[in-house]
Parts: structure tokens; sequence; C-alpha cells
């Protein structure tokens, strides 16, 4: 009696997708570390590669929020405009008063505790998160339309609530949050790098985590499994207006400045970050280490290309193409898996 033998060809070729898909942002940051230190010895000071995680710091921190997002298949274009709300805001509270440098007004009044500024931006971006969230999940009304109202409703809020001007020069324990160091490494990056691996450990070692991953393969399977699919929707966005918030603390520490203008483009590069991290953009697969190194490969790319004096409009192009990219081998990748 003959048995047949399964052929072992497409598993093989299958896991070689999968293999593929997810050891290929990583190995293309080092091919690119790898270009750029040849191409230009600065690129592997010390100096510099601090310089890169500094500046990584602040985007990254809102991608981490953003996987939450797009692992449920959802999107959060609002995310640079809530920086720059709570930017102001917490800038205010450190100053005492939101009148902007602008106005040349020399009064001096006595601000709040930098507590009370990390709260109020952390604040400002939950509720954020919380209002887009009600707003997709009661009115049923598709991410990107929420959000894309979102980042013009925040800006506007912002520019209204500065006047148009900026707020800066903060006392020396709010700039610390941006600019300082612990030993030789900038405390951003211990921020960012700490909320990481908390992110990292809620993703995958909680239940939480792996609802939010089953929402993202199936919303109605896991509706009709008893998750509440709703309620678990509107926490990743409350998730990623917290971490908005945050990052819009950071970012006025580090420039000992907040600005209705900051956070521009944000979104760009925060999405950049998840989807070239692995993190596809259709639900259900990736995770917060893809995103870090996405984070950090835009960001050597960043950088390489002004150690390289490339146009700042040629870095946009790049990036650009590379986000299409990333979405066209997602697309391949996830084809293969079927098959």
């Amino acid at each position: 009696m003959s048995q047949t033998v399964a052929d072992p060809a497409p598993a093989r070729r299958l896991e070689a997708a999968t293999l593929l898909g997810r050891a290929a942002p990583l190995v293309f940051l080092l091919v690119l570390m790898l270009v750029f230190s040849v191409m230009e010895p600065r690129f592997f000071s010390e100096l510099n590669l601090f310089n890169v995680m500094r500046q990584i710091s602040i985007t990254g921190l809102i991608a981490l929020g953003m996987t939450f997002v797009i692992l449920t298949g959802g999107i959060d274009l609002s995310v640079g405009s809530i920086v720059a709300l709570a930017g102001l805001v917490a800038g205010a509270m450190n100053k005492g008063s939101s009148a902007n440098t602008l106005t040349l007004d020399d009064t001096v009044v006595a601000g709040y505790p930098v507590i009370v500024s990390v709260a109020v931006a952390a604040l400002i971006g939950l509720a954020a998160g919380l209002l887009q969230g009600v707003a997709i999940t009661t009115l049923n009304v598709p991410p990107f339309v929420v959000t894309l109202g979102g980042l013009s409703t925040m800006r506007g809020a912002a520019l209204l609530y500065s006047g148009g001007g900026p707020i800066s020069s903060f006392d020396d324990a709010y700039r610390f949050w941006g600019q300082g160091k612990l030993g030789p490494v900038p405390v951003p990056v211990i921020i960012f790098l700490a909320a990481a691996l908390l992110c990292h450990i809620v993703l995958r070692h909680t239940r939480y985590g792996r609802h939010i991953y089953a929402i993202g393969g199936n919303a109605e399977a896991a509706r009709l499994s008893g998750l509440n699919v709703r309620g678990l929707t509107l926490s990743v966005y409350v998730i990623v207006g917290l971490f908005a918030g945050l990052a819009g603390f950071v970012l006025s520490s580090r420039l000992n400045s907040a600005e209705a203008v900051a956070g521009q483009g944000y979104e760009l590069t925060v999405i950049a970050s998840v989807v070239i991290g692995g993190t596809s953009l259709f639900g259900g697969l990736g995770g917060v280490l893809g995103t870090v190194v996405g984070a950090i490969l835009i960001g050597v790319l960043i950088n390489g290309l002004v150690l390289m004096n490339v146009s700042p409009y040629i870095q946009q192009i790049i990036i650009g193409v590379i986000i299409v990219l990333a979405v066209a081998f997602d697309r391949f990748v996830k084809g293969r898996r079927r098959r």
C-alpha cells in the first residue's frame, strides 16, 4: 500500500518568507550603518550615535503607541498636533502663564513643579485619544477620517492657546527631561527605551496584548469569541494619545521652547517607523521590537544623509519611497503566508 509523502518545499518557502519578513528591517539597518560608516567616518562616533538616539526618542515614543493602533488595523494622523498642544500647555504650566514670547511681557509669574507639567501633558494626550476613540467606536467613523479631523482640531487649539507664538525659557528641572543625561546616556533615550520595554511586555506577555493581536487578525471573530472589541479599540487610541502627550512634554523640554507648529510631519515619521519595523498596516502582525528597529533605521537614514549633505527635500523623497516599499514588501510576505 503506497503512501503519499507531502512535498516539504512549500512549507520551507513559507518559513523562509516569514523569517525574511521578520529579519529584513534589522538586516537593512545593519547594512545602512555599514554603508554610512564607510562613506562618512564621523557616523560611528559616540557623540553622533547618541545624537541619533536622542533625535529618534521623541518620534519613537509616539511610534510605540502607534504600534498598538496599527496592530488593530487602525491609524492615527493627529499625533503631531497632540504633541504641539500638550507641549504648549505643559510649558505654560511651568512658566505659570500662557503668554507667548512674542508679547514681550516681562511679568514674572510663579510656575508649577515639573510633575504638574508632565501630568497635564499626559492628560491632554489621554483626552484627545479618548475623544477620537469614542468617535471611532461609537459613531463608527473610520479612523482615518476621525484622526484627520483631530489633526486639524488639535493644531487649531494649539494656535488658539498660544496666540501663534512660542512659550520658552523653562526652568532647569523642566529642561532636564529633554536635555539632561544619566552618565553618557541622554534622558530622552532612557525614557524611550523604558517605554519600549514596558510596551513589549504588555503586548507579548499579557492577556490584553493577545486581545489586541486578535482584533487585528479578525475583529469579527474576536467579537464572537467574547472580546470587548469596542473597548479594546478605544483603549489603543487612548494609549497613543498618552504617548503623544508625553512626547510633547519631552520635545518642549529638549528645545526649551513649545510652539504651535511643533510636531508637524511627525505622522509620517511615526507611521513609517511602525510599518518599516514590520507591523502590518492591515493589523494583527508586528510588535514593539520591530518598531524600535524601524525608528532607529529612520534616524540613522536621516542622520547619514545629513552628514553627507543631502538636501532635506531629497530626504523626504527617500523616506516616502521607503514607506511604499515597506508596505509592498508587507503585502508580498502576507501573500506568501496565505499560499
